[in-house]
């Protein structure tokens, strides 16, 4: 099953809205009109993509179909291609579907260090699995390092995967400075030749300064153990988190200089659009797609695939 498949049914709010302004406001037939495109902008601006890609999609639409003939095919044939276009962005992103581990850069020789922040409950412990899972069935061997040392249940629940997964893993006991498990966690992968260590962190809200500076202490003592660490930090976005997310992004990437997106938590609420303003505003891409609960549900984002599934007009 491919990336659409499983995604189709995770953005009901998005393809809910935007087929009712289809019918709305671009009739088959009728000349499009300047008033029509406001107006449209004003409804993309609901699915959360924000006013700077919502400018340019219409921009898109005026320069080729401004006072044209509407034909309904060829509007969200633009529509669509632009979309694509703003989540690729400068030509940066070229994952291949099939390859789990096109998005990262891996280090050879190793280890790749990838640090996973996020807010509180947005699945970041689950990812982790899904990622050591991915990096595993790849040949990667992998070392876990239980960051969240605040909940004792965040570091059992991620014992409990490196023993599904067979993957070493790194504790300390509870109240123990993240930022010393962090460390002990390169060291450990460093000395056994690990390919690979994922760094977890606690759930922490992006605007706690004290929690934001502690979460930037665990970056900056990650790059005295291994210079140029971590080679990926990865913020864990609830697909469902509107607006929100953007000052997540802004926030956890000031303190972890974030890499990339996972997106988790695609059901029938999500909207989507967020990681659409995510790319245009700070220039951050998504790389991972969470598509359910099972450990084999991790996907590399595919823009193609994505916008298909958003937009899935095939049904309007």
């Amino acid at each position: 099953m491919g990336l659409f498949d499983k995604l189709k049914g995770a953005f009901q709010k998005t393809k809910e809205v935007l087929r009712t302004d289809v019918r709305d406001l671009f009739k088959a037939g009728e000349i499009l009109d300047e008033s029509k495109l406001k107006e449209f902008e004003k409804r993309l601006l609901l699915t959360d993509m924000g006013l700077t890609a919502s400018q340019a999609i219409v921009a898109e639409l005026r320069e080729k179909h401004l006072g044209r003939t509407v034909v309904l095919k060829e509007i969200w044939a633009t529509v669509k291609a632009k979309l694509r276009s703003l989540l690729e962005g400068s030509g940066d992103l070229h994952y291949d579907p099939n390859n789990m581990l096109s998005p990262l850069k891996l280090q050879s020789p190793g280890p790749t260090v990838i640090l996973v922040a996020g807010v509180n409950g947005v699945g970041k412990t689950t990812s982790i699995a899904k990622l050591a899972n991915a990096l595993q069935k790849s040949g990667k061997s992998v070392v876990l390092a239980a960051g969240d040392t605040f909940r004792a249940a965040a570091v059992e629940q991620l014992t409990l995967w490196s023993k599904r997964l067979g993957c070493e893993i790194v504790t300390k006991p509870s109240g123990t400075d993240p930022a010393a498990v962090a460390f002990a966690g390169c060291d450990l992968a460093a000395t056994k030749n690990k390919d690979v260590c994922i760094i977890d962190t606690a759930g922490r809200l992006q605007s706690s300064a004290g929690l934001m500076e502690e979460l930037s202490k665990v970056h900056r003592v990650i790059a005295k153990r291994l210079p140029g660490a971590p080679h990926e930090s990865l913020l864990v976005l609830d697909a469902t988190t509107g607006q929100n997310g953007l000052s997540q992004a802004q926030h956890f990437s000031d303190a972890v200089k974030c890499t990339g997106l996972v997106l988790a938590k695609l059901d029938g609420t999500a909207k989507g659009g967020i990681v659409v303003a995510i790319r245009q505003r700070m220039g951050i891409p998504v790389k991972y797609v969470g598509t359910g609960e099972q450990i084999d549900d991790l996907a590399v984002f595919d823009p193609p695939s994505f916008v298909d599934a958003m937009l899935d007009t095939e049904q309007s």
